[in-house]
């Protein structure tokens, strides 16, 4: 065994010599961006005490001076020694659901799981009265080979498809059993990997066009298939995906809005690594995804972090100066998808970014050590312009334009954080907007009380629209990644 030493946060770890890192550190809220493969820097902590020799993507990563005060990535490393690292711990609050809704009373308890694809929210209701009865949060633990849905399928097509089914089956039936309940049923939504990894489905035709899923139908799944100690009479399901990479998550979304049933124009979008768009109107829904990359999330973004303790959530202007707001308080450690879009509309109100996308200089500082990048900006460039074109390629199956739109739904943490006047400077979304929190749990609540078959119907009456087969999407696509004038 050796010891663990993790500072400033002063843990002391005992820890089976041998082990990876990474395995240790994820625990401890360092993410693998980029699965561990080295490339991101993201997982960098610095060597106090203890021996680790650089190697050689180190040495191409890190300066002499970096290197030789003792910089690492722990994703190359296992625990041989005793180690005392440097690390910048934070916590990454996830986004729960306490919505009201009507509902029939039922007998019993059931479960609502949200599954992302980095966090995991679930909640025990009370069918009875509808009261939550107790709650859990927490990463995803599949995190480790990677923060996107990318990486994982890259990790599943490369062996690890049931490592990573496995991972996710042990986690959330661990949180039901801290629950210490007997749920009669268990309601799942998520993502079309999620989905796919946690029923046990092959991701393989997700990763080349058409992106088409395995199976998008309703899943149950046994709780001794899972490996969960309850009964087996308790009914544990995975609502159905609605096609491409537009999972069940959306589709809980869509019924948390009530987006089906509304009179005019209206959207529902949830904007992470995928972007998933969903336009009502005219009686008929569609829907698309399209691959906005990471920089919503802060990732790839040269200084990018999570909506995290330490990141610079929120910038503004006074008098033509930067005003930041760090999460948390104290000195910034990055920034995060919200605060980058911030950076990016103050720094075109102050003309040092053009409408182009071409910054003045290299960097623009926004609060030490803290600065926005031109590569920064190209990454937001690509992630607004790829969700705006989808957005108006929806419209206008219906005779529309995005500016048509009545009420446009923003689902998530990045949609219940963003300036709705940022989001229009950079021209990501226009009209009235509004923070619709975690539609997927609320979607996925509501599930618990309402017939199956009510879901199937409505996954299948949303027409998916694959931007893919959109002649065309590049160039509507290479239109919107300017900024507004």
């Amino acid at each position: 065994m050796s010891l663990l030493t993790l500072l400033p946060a002063g843990r002391r770890l005992t820890v089976a010599t041998g082990t990876a890192l990474r395995d240790v550190l994820f625990e401890q809220g360092v993410e693998f961006p980029c699965g561990g493969n080295g490339r991101c820097k993201a997982c960098r902590v610095r060597l106090l005490q203890g021996a680790l020799e650089a190697d050689v993507v180190e040495r191409e990563r890190f300066t002499p001076g970096e290197l030789a005060t003792g910089w690492r990535l722990a994703c190359r490393h296992g625990v041989e020694i005793d180690l005392t690292l440097e690390l910048a711990q934070w916590e990454m609050p996830v986004l729960s659901d306490h919505s009201p809704f009507a509902f029939v009373p039922q007998a019993g308890l059931g479960i609502a799981i949200d599954l992302g694809t980095t966090t995991i929210a679930a909640q025990l209701l009370d069918l009875q009265t509808g009261h939550v009865l107790a709650a859990r949060t927490a990463l995803n633990a599949q995190a480790r080979h990677g923060d996107d849905v990318i990486s994982r399928i890259a990790y599943a097509l490369q062996g690890g498809a049931a490592e990573l089914t496995d991972l996710i089956r042990n986690q959330l039936g661990q949180m039901a059993a801290e629950m210490e309940a007997v749920p009669s049923r268990i309601v799942l939504v998520g993502n079309t990997v999620m989905h796919h990894l946690f029923c046990g489905l092959d991701v393989a035709p997700l990763a080349t066009h058409p992106f088409l899923p395995q199976h998008k139908a309703r899943i149950r799944v046994t709780p001794s298939a899972l490996g969960w100690n309850l009964p087996e009479t308790t009914v544990v399901e995975f609502l159905p995906c609605i096609g491409g990479m537009v999972g069940a998550d959306i589709l809980a979304g869509v019924v948390a809005t009530d987006l089906h049933n509304r009179e005019g124009l209206a959207a529902l979008m949830d904007l992470g690594t995928n972007g998933e768009v969903v336009l009502a109107g005219r009686g008929r829904l569609f829907c698309t995804s399209t691959a906005a990359g990471p920089a919503f999330e802060g990732a790839r973004v040269t200084m990018g972090m999570r909506a995290a303790t330490g990141a610079i959530g929120e910038v503004g202007l006074r008098d033509r100066a930067l005003h930041c707001r760090v999460i948390g308080g104290g000195v910034p450690r990055g920034l995060c998808g919200s605060g980058l879009v911030d950076a990016v509309a103050a720094g075109l109100d102050l003309g040092v970014i053009a409408p182009n996308g071409r910054m003045l200089g290299d960097s623009m500082m926004l609060m030490p050590p803290v600065s926005l990048s031109a590569l920064d900006v190209r990454e937001l460039q690509l992630a607004k312009g790829a969700i705006a074109a989808g957005l108006k390629i929806l419209t206008a199956r219906l005779g529309a334009t995005p500016s048509d739109i009545d009420q446009l739904y923003l689902a998530g943490a990045f949609g219940n954080c963003i300036s709705r006047s940022s989001a229009e400077r950079i021209g990501l979304v226009c009209g009235p907007i509004t923070p619709a929190g975690n539609t997927a749990l609320l979607g996925a609540k509501r599930a618990l009380f309402e017939e199956p078959s009510a879901w199937d119907a409505l996954a299948d009456r949303i027409e998916h629209v694959a931007l893919s087969d959109e002649p065309a999407f590049p160039e509507i696509f290479a239109e919107e990644m300017r900024f507004p004038d």
